[in-house]
C-alpha cells in the first residue's frame, strides 16, 4: 500500500509539472530561446555562422523544438510574402549598430509599434522576423555580440508586454493551433494582424528616432 501511495504521489507531482500554467519567469527563458532559434535559422539562411547558446528552458515533453518548428513555419510563411520588409532592417532605420543602446531603443520601439492595436500570434511572429532580420545586419556588420543583446532586449519586451497574454492561452505552446495555408490565395488568418502591421514601424522608428539625432 506505501508503494502504491508513493506512486499516486509521484503521478501527481508529473501531472502538476504539465499542467500548471507557466511562470512568467519560465516564459520570458523560452521566448529567449525561441529567438536565438529563429535567429540561428536565419543566419543560416544567410550563410553567416553563429554560435547558438544551448537551450536552458525546455518544457515538458520536449515541445519547445515543436514550438519552434511552427514558430519558423509562420516566420517563412511571413517573410514570403513581404521579404523586403525582414531584410536591411539596420538598413531601413538608418541606425548604427556599433552602439548597442541605438540598436535596442531601435528594436523596442519597432516592437511597441507592432503591438500598438494589441496582441497576436501574427504580431508576435513578426516580432521574431524583425529580430531576426536585426541579427542578421548586426552579424554581417562584425558586431555578433549585439545578437545577444536583441535576444535580451525581445526577452525583457516578453515580460513588459506579452507575459498575461501568453499565460491566458497556456504559454508558447498555443502557437501550434496555427494553420499555414500553402494556397497564396487563401493565407492563414493569423497574417492579417501582422499585415496590418507593415507600413507603420518603419515610419514609428523615424519619428521615434529623429529627435535624438
Amino acid at each position: 500500500m506505501e508503494v502504491l501511495r508513493r506512486s499516486s504521489v509521484f503521478a501527481a507531482e508529473v501531472m502538476e509539472v504539465f499542467d500548471r500554467s507557466p511562470t512568467d519567469k519560465e516564459l520570458v527563458s523560452q521566448a529567449k530561446v525561441l529567438c536565438r532559434d529563429y535567429i540561428h535559422s536565419r543566419l543560416l539562411w544567410a550563410g553567416i555562422g553563429w554560435s547558438k547558446p544551448e537551450h536552458s528552458a525546455p518544457m515538458p515533453g520536449g515541445r519547445l523544438a515543436e514550438v519552434s518548428s511552427v514558430l519558423l513555419r509562420l516566420g517563412d510563411e511571413l517573410e514570403y510574402i513581404r521579404p523586403n520588409v525582414y531584410r536591411n532592417i539596420a538598413r531601413q532605420l538608418n541606425i548604427s549598430l556599433h552602439s548597442e543602446t541605438v540598436v535596442t531603443d531601435a528594436f523596442l520601439a519597432v516592437a511597441a509599434q507592432i503591438f500598438t492595436a494589441g496582441i497576436t500570434w501574427g504580431k508576435v511572429v513578426s516580432l521574431y522576423a524583425v529580430a531576426a532580420g536585426l541579427a542578421v545586419d548586426c552579424v554581417r556588420q562584425a558586431q555578433p555580440a549585439m545578437v545577444h543583446a536583441i535576444v535580451d532586449c525581445l526577452g525583457e519586451f516578453v515580460r513588459k508586454t506579452l507575459v498575461t497574454w501568453l499565460k491566458r492561452r497556456g504559454g508558447w505552446e498555443d502557437i501550434t493551433k496555427c494553420v499555414v495555408n500553402t494556397d497564396p490565395s487563401l493565407r492563414s488568418h493569423w497574417l492579417v494582424a501582422a499585415i496590418c502591421s507593415f507600413g507603420h514601424f518603419l515610419k514609428a522608428i523615424f519619428f521615434v528616432l529623429l529627435p535624438e539625432r
